[in-house]
């Protein structure tokens, strides 16, 4: 399953919103620095969905605000 994700990070508060089947806004406090923020995304994706880390993946947009997840 791909799901299409729009991240801020650097928020004061950590948010998961859903706005429709496939589309999330995310919130991080981390920066968008050494990766810190894309492994906070992965890790609240993994919570949400009840998959383990390692099936959860970024397949478009490693260095953009709006990103392409594959979850199995």
């Amino acid at each position: 399953m791909y799901i299409h994700v729009k991240v801020t990070p650097g928020a004061k508060r950590e948010s998961l919103k859903k706005i429709k089947a496939d589309h999330y806004a995310i919130s991080v406090k981390e920066p968008a620095e050494r990766n810190l923020a894309n492994k906070r995304v992965t890790e609240l994706l993994s919570a949400h969905f009840a998959t383990p880390l390692g099936k959860i993946r970024i397949i478009n947009g490693h260095r953009s605000l709006s990103k392409i997840f594959s979850i199995d």
